[in-house]
């Protein structure tokens, strides 16, 4: 048994361990009095817990209890071979760590004799233990048993050296940890190799960060679990029992063991928390748990950060600090267990290589040439050979951290090391990471220093702001290496010409650096980038060009999402506010990384293609000049002859005859190819016919699959439309709807599937045609009703609806900008009301961001003229009442 801090055998000050034994005998250990002692002691345990008791008392004092229970039914029941055969605690229990609904596994260790008179009596005691309300792993092994199964699987080894005597002969239960010491199996060599392996494993199933939305508090990087593993290869190796040793064997100082002792405590109370709060053993920090529990430690909303956002920042704080503490004593296991040491080779006066790992050459480098602290990562980049820091050398940069100091960030040349690590063909992203890991960037920035940890309560941010920012860093360097010109190989040649790449690196430093200050954070980033990078002696020209680009890096991305950029008047302006090829450039790469970097489930094919489709329509507006936009009627002509070109096979009369139901509009917001499609569709209908039309196809060019319905103009198919996708779980991104002279509507959505994927399936194309086809054969007014539930991360949260009115002078059109909490059914819901106030829907960009829905819709009266403020007033009123009204029932 390992623990950081008391010993199982140390002694308790719970009175209540004293008082229970008695409470069981004087029952004569009836079931009623052992299921009595749990409850309570448990109740106990719970209050001392509300009351801020220690938290190691607390999971120490659980198992103590469980101790007293568990030998006393022992006693009860297999008193006859008390002498015999052994009980044994493992695992976690073993180590003397209970939290509220930790496993309890206990193992019987038999003789190796093969009397089978024991078994009736450990069935009555594990039934019994099942009565009282106590649920055990339990395993029955003779010694031969466990020697066999630890061989064969390093988890049951793991678990059995942590075994720890509850009640028979002492004597069996050494013989059994003879059988499974190091010199019979596992090895310190092996067992060292086989626990890296299966957290390196183990950090793999959690994408290897330990900045995920709900992580895992045992099993996430930096995560209990991390602690552990450096317990375990300790007490194999230099068979410590509790890690305040490994001072005295000088691998941890006393600093360092102080912050795992607090990491580990600060870890304990969450999941103890998480257990109180569930009532089962729950160790995922899920989002509705760090609610309660921020408000449970007496966390308060503040000025400019939530209750929530305090309590996470501390935990994701902690988990970097114990992920150092991990990478640094396992290194220094590796050298101490496997290492052949070799002589060091020199590299300069203050660095050297030892065993493939980056030291400096004597104790007192950063004292005497401070300049070294970033310098290593320079070296570390032009060695790539090098597999990492030694761990000394990573406690010495800890020990002379507040060198880097204000002194420090003005010094020139301190400002080249820096610009070098951008500038360097490889290792960016990785010293960056490890810079940060460090504590030298936030120290160096210390803007970035105070959003370490800083998460963003929502579904829309997937990491800390830290962790996005340096995924920012990394998908833009994927975009400069020509080995990953496979994955997006238009932005990569983008990126691969521009002047000077550590512009873009540096915009992305800074882009979210102000968040939690309050205000607009890309304006005050904006500020704070500029007087950086003029500090770092960069030019004037590219200090207010990083400083443009995280002013504006949510421009291209809101535009191209919320706008139509079907306008050449939208495309115009955009092109007026980029200016020229180069700004473009910066801000297109920019874009996509951000996007990429702020949550996996954001990228897909059709928001790929959309941006690429704004991209190049700004580029084509810069090269023919912003005094010189895009004639409307130019484009008409140009859009109508390359949408002939395709219909080859239908008659030009026909064409005409299709396209004259039209207005200009239409020529203006769908492509080429759209029409062509529609025109092949429309072309066979006969005068007369009234029967709706429903076609689905791929849309190879723009990442989606089309829904095409052709109605009445009567029937609103909106609401029933977007019912029926909502319903076969398909995402809507983007619907237009235009109507035809004669009093018909075209109406167009791209749908993905749910998780973001193309529709490939003929089966599934075919179910949607049939389900749409369906429900518009449905009389006017039947019910539209969709029963699909939203995941449970969206019902953890209540957005207030919001509605907002612009006039498109240009189209004659009002826009309205609604945000709401996203669910299954709100665009139906939406279609109905405007059905009820009798407005038409001309086209929509629907955006989903984390758990809100940010829609934008082009609409008008019936007449087709935009919405006056009476309408506007009665709209919004009705929105809201509908909307809010779906929020108030699902809470």
């Amino acid at each position: 048994m390992i623990a950081l801090g008391k010993e199982i055998d140390s002694p308790s000050n719970w009175p209540y361990l004293a008082t229970a034994p008695q409470a069981l005998e004087a029952s004569n250990y009836s079931a009623q009095a052992f299921r009595q002692v749990l409850e309570a002691g448990a109740e106990q345990i719970k209050q001392r817990f509300v009351e801020d008791d220690v938290i190691e008392d607390l999971i120490h004092d659980r198992a103590l209890l469980v101790d007293i229970v568990l030998r006393a039914a022992w006693k009860r029941h297999v008193r006859a071979h008390a002498g015999d055969l052994a009980l044994i605690a493992v695992g976690g229990y073993g180590r003397g760590e209970l939290h509220p609904c930790s496993d309890i596994d206990i193992m019987v260790l038999l003789p190796k004799s093969d009397s089978a008179d024991w078994q009736p009596d450990i069935e009555k005691f594990l039934t019994f233990l099942w009565d009282i309300g106590l649920e055990v792993g339990h395993s029955v092994r003779s010694i031969d048993d466990c020697q066999r199964e630890s061989l064969a699987d390093i988890s049951v080894a793991t678990t059995l050296f942590e075994a720890r005597l509850l009640a028979g002969p002492e004597a069996l239960f050494a013989g059994m940890r003879r059988a499974l010491g190091p010199d019979r199996l596992w090895s310190s060599q092996s067992f060292f190799e086989a626990k890296v392996k299966e957290q390196t494993e183990r950090h793999h199933r959690y994408f290897d960060t330990a900045y995920n939305l709900e992580p895992n508090v045992k099993a996430s990087p930096g995560g209990l679990r991390d602690i552990q593993t450096i317990g375990w290869v300790a007490k194999r190796h230099f068979g410590t029992d509790t890690l305040d040793e490994l001072v005295a064997h000088g691998f941890l100082t006393r600093e360092e063991l102080r912050k795992l002792k607090a990491g580990q405590s600060f870890l304990w109370k969450v999941r103890f928390g998480l257990h109180m709060l569930t009532d089962r053993r729950e160790d995922r920090l899920l989002f509705d748990h760090q609610i309660k529990l921020a408000k449970l430690f007496g966390y308060e909303d503040a000025s400019f950060t939530l209750a929530v956002e305090q309590l996470m920042q501390k935990y994701y704080r902690t988990v970097m600090d114990v992920s150092l503490l991990n990478e640094m004593l396992l290194q220094l296991f590796r050298e101490a267990i496997l290492t052949q040491h070799a002589p060091p080779e020199p590299i300069n006066p203050r660095f050297q290589i030892r065993n493939d790992y980056l030291e400096v050459a004597h104790p007192d480098v950063f004292a005497r040439n401070p300049s070294a602290l970033l310098e290593l990562f320079v070296v570390l980049q032009q060695n790539p050979q090098v597999l990492g820091v030694r761990a000394e050398t990573i406690r010495l940069i800890g020990a002379h951290i507040n060198l880097i100091d204000e002194e420090f960030r003005q010094n020139p040349r301190h400002h080249r090391l820096f610009i070098e690590i951008l500038r360097a063909p490889v290792g960016v992203t990785h010293e960056l990471r490890r810079m940060n890991l460090y504590g030298v960037l936030g120290r160096y920035i210390p803007a970035f220093g105070r959003v370490v940890g800083r998460m963003q309560y929502d579904l829309f941010h997937a990491y800390t702001v830290d962790a996005h920012t340096l995924f920012v860093v990394s998908n833009l360097r994927r975009l400069a290496i020509p080995k990953y010109n496979r994955e997006l190989p238009n932005l990569s040649q983008i990126m691969q010409a521009l002047p000077k790449q550590e512009v873009a690196y540096l915009a992305a430093l800074f882009h979210d650096i102000a968040k939690g200050r309050g205000g607009d954070h890309s304006e005050l980033g904006a500020v704070d980038a500029e007087a950086f990078c003029l500090e770092q002696g960069l030019g004037r020209y590219e200090a207010r060009l990083v400083a443009w680009l995280v002013r504006n890096h949510l421009t291209l991305s809101i535009t191209a999402q919320k706008k139509d950029i079907s306008d050449p008047e939208i495309i115009h302006e955009f092109a007026k506010r980029v200016g020229d090829q180069s700004h473009l450039d910066y801000l297109y790469v920019l874009t996509v990384a951000d996007v990429r970097g702020t949550n996996p489930k954001l990228w897909n094919t059709w928001k790929a293609k959309l941006f690429e489709e704004f991209y190049e329509r700004t580029k084509r507006a810069l090269r023919r000049g912003l005094e010189a936009p895009l004639d409307q009627e130019e484009l008409i002509r140009e859009t109508q002859a390359a949408a002939r070109a395709q219909l080859i096979e239908c008659e030009p009369a026909r064409i005409d005859e299709v396209w004259s139901h039209w207005s200009e509009g239409y020529f203006l917001r769908y492509t080429p190819e759209e029409i062509a499609w529609h025109t092949a569709l429309l072309a066979p209908r006969s005068e007369g016919d009234t029967e709706p039309l429903v076609a689905v196809r791929q849309l190879a060019d723009h990442g989606g699959t089309a829904v095409l319905t052709f109605t009445d103009h009567r029937q609103h198919s909106f609401a029933r439309t977007t019912a029926v996708l909502d319903q076969l779980g398909l995402n809507v991104v983007d619907a237009r709807v235009i109507s035809t002279k004669d009093g018909f509507s075209l109406d167009t959505y791209v749908v993905l599937e749910e998780n973001g994927a193309i529709i490939s399936d003929p089966a599934r194309t075919q179910e949607i045609e049939r389900g749409l086809w369906r429900n518009l054969q449905q009389p006017e007014n039947s019910p539209l009703t969709v029963t699909r539930r939203a995941p449970r991360q969206v019902r953890m949260f209540s957005t207030p609806t919001q509605v907002n009115f612009s006039l498109d002078t240009r189209n004659n059109r009002t826009i309205v900008e609604l945000i709401a909490g996203d669910r299954p059914g709100l665009l139906s819901d939406v279609g109905k009301v405007f059905k009820a106030e009798q407005v038409d829907i001309h086209g929509a960009r629907i955006g989903t961001v984390g758990e809100r829905a940010e829609d934008v819709f082009y609409v008008t009266d019936t007449a087709g003229r935009p919405l006056q403020d009476p309408a506007c007033r009665s709209l919004h009123e009705s929105l809201v009442k509908a909307l809010d009204r779906h929020d108030t029932a699902k809470a």
